[in-house]
């Protein structure tokens, strides 16, 4: 009995402890494959803090590098909005400059319209002034005129002129039925209380260019100066009733000699001639009666 339970245990022990040969090869795989996933797992270890901080890097680098873009842009926004702004900026100053020139030229303008409406209304004043000035002159020269004409008849009704004198308006003509020099006839006027007519309106001149039919003396000479014309009373020569040409103080020829005196009714007309003083014609004679 003993002998089998001691095969038993025999084969137990036999079949129960194992074979060392066996164990060995397996431990060492065991620590080969734990090894192997140990460093796998580190290099994966490793791999994911590279990935991770590459990740965190290109995250960066990307956040850089839009901060960097944003403020790129927003410079250029700030030179484009600049330069647009220098633009407008530029601009407006023109502007502002053309609207003051333009305001200048407006006030100028105004001031000049101003002035030439004052002017307007001076000249409007001043003429309407002369037009009631040449008004009242001529109802002054009507009034004048028909006194003048009622003083006249009075006169001629109850003033005569002597025998072989003529009247006319208001004076007494007598025409030489002799021939002189002017200064001839100047004397003979002054006998007779008269001097050499003195012509001072139309009416006379037309009056004179029928009382004689010849050339005769009047009184205008220049005999106090050349070219300086004067009636005998002293009055200046204005109204003027020359021939053609005339005066001429002769023309520089020294036939007709220095022509200082006056007669009317030349061969031609019933103009005035200047011709010299010691020509033989009649003269004219007038006076006040």
């Amino acid at each position: 009995m003993e002998e089998i339970y001691m095969n038993v245990d025999h084969d137990k022990s036999v079949y129960s402890q194992p074979s060392t040969n066996q164990r060995a090869p397996r431990t060492s795989e065991k620590i080969f494959f734990g090894a192997i996933i140990l460093s796998l797992g580190v290099l994966s270890v490793f791999l994911l803090a590279g990935l991770i901080g590459l990740s965190i890097h290109y995250h960066n680098s990307i956040r850089v590098a839009a901060a960097e873009l944003s403020t790129v842009k927003a410079n250029m926004t700030d030179l484009q909005a600049s330069d647009k702004l220098s633009a407008l900026t530029k601009e407006r100053d023109q502007l502002k400059a053309k609207l003051l020139k333009t305001t200048e030229e407006r006030e100028l303008l105004n001031a000049n319209l101003t002035e030439i409406t004052t002017a307007r209304d001076m000249l409007k004043a001043s003429l309407l002034k002369t037009t009631e000035e040449r008004e009242l002159l001529n109802a002054n020269l009507s009034s004048m005129t028909e006194e003048r004409n009622r003083l006249q008849m009075i006169s001629e009704q109850k003033k005569t002129c002597p025998a072989g004198w003529r009247m006319f308006s208001c004076s007494c003509y007598f025409l030489s039925s002799q021939l002189g020099s002017w200064t001839f006839g100047r004397d003979d006027c002054r006998k007779k209380g008269a001097h050499l007519v003195v012509i001072d309106s139309a009416e006379e001149q037309t009056f004179l260019s029928g009382f004689t039919k010849q050339q005769t003396w009047i009184g205008l000479s220049d005999l106090e100066k050349e070219g300086t014309w004067k009636w005998m009373d002293g009055t200046p020569l204005t109204l003027k009733y020359w021939t053609r040409n005339q005066p001429d103080n002769g023309g520089g020829d020294p036939r007709w000699g220095e022509e200082d005196c006056v007669h009317i009714r030349t061969e031609e007309n019933t103009l005035w001639n200047d011709l010299s003083c010691n020509n033989s014609q009649q003269w004219i004679c007038e006076k006040i009666p």
